[in-house]
């Protein structure tokens, strides 16, 4: 008898990567390049609360065989108003999403005051039933400007967000966290971050940018980013479960005509 079998991975593509392009340009792209999956933004190409364009979309999509890998709202937990959670969840159903994409406030960790943090935490929670309740998951966007704003940070409060129950709502186990390079960290340290986070991580956010946010092709740091695809494969080998997403996000000069190039990359790196 064989062991469990180990977890896929999926390719695709984040589309506020190609925001100026409508929904059928962006899934021509992605499909011409080979990709599996789309992380639709709410931003720009599903927006919460449209039913029309959400069906549409999810159509169009697996019309040309491609999955919905997730739905990328700007949702904030904590401060944004909780009523708009019920769109973005009615969206993702209809959209056809198995995971949202939230985001942990508004401030840094160490910016951040108790009472915002407490509130994060709480709504958080109710909105992690509320998709669970629906078949939906929810993960963090790990980003400076937040409580995701470093490993540590980031599972510091997913444990919060798991433990206990505050106002009635109990703790939320479910929730995970995206993972991409954080902006002018060193691969060491960036890889370093990815270990510690590793259990922890719904998707990955793949680009390259150095320095600060100047884009530059994924190939520019191939080194750190062949490691730690071998990390996650290590990790999850013979592991079932849902599929990683590893999505391209922010493509250099916004350019669709270099996505094959760059899908051709990732697949390489992923080891495809």
């Amino acid at each position: 008898m064989t062991g469990a079998p180990e977890t896929a991975t999926r390719l695709g593509i984040c589309s506020v990567t190609f925001r100026r392009l409508d929904p059928d340009q962006v899934i021509a792209a992605v499909a011409g390049a080979g990709l599996e999956c789309v992380e639709w933004g709410a931003d720009r190409h599903v927006p919460a609360g449209d039913e029309r364009v959400a069906r549409r979309v999810r159509e169009a999509t697996e019309e040309a065989g491609l999955a919905v890998a997730s739905y990328g709202s700007y949702y904030r937990a904590g401060v944004s108003d909780p009523e708009e959670f019920d769109a973005v969840l009615h969206s993702a159903v209809l959209l056809g999403a198995a995971r949202i994409r939230i985001w942990a406030g508004t401030t840094g960790t160490r910016e951040t005051p108790p009472e915002r943090r407490r509130q994060i935490v709480e709504d958080t929670r109710r909105a992690a039933a509320l998709a669970a309740d629906a078949g939906v998951a929810l993960a963090y966007e790990f980003h400076r400007n937040t409580l995701t704003d470093g490993a540590d940070h980031a599972l510091g409060l997913l444990d919060e967000v798991g433990v206990g129950g505050v106002d009635g709502v109990d703790g939320v186990d479910g929730v995970q966290s995206y993972w991409q390079p954080p902006v002018d960290l060193p691969d060491a340290e960036a890889l370093s971050g990815l270990d510690a986070l590793i259990d922890r991580v719904a998707a990955v956010h793949a680009f390259s940018w150095w320095p600060g946010t100047t884009r530059l092709p994924l190939s520019a740091r191939e080194e750190m980013w062949r490691a730690a695809f071998e990390r996650l494969r290590a990790h999850r080998a013979g592991r079932a479960g849902a599929p990683l997403d590893v999505l391209l996000e922010f493509v250099p000069g916004d350019d669709e005509g270099i996505l094959p190039r760059e899908a051709a990359t990732l697949r390489a790196l992923v080891g495809r």
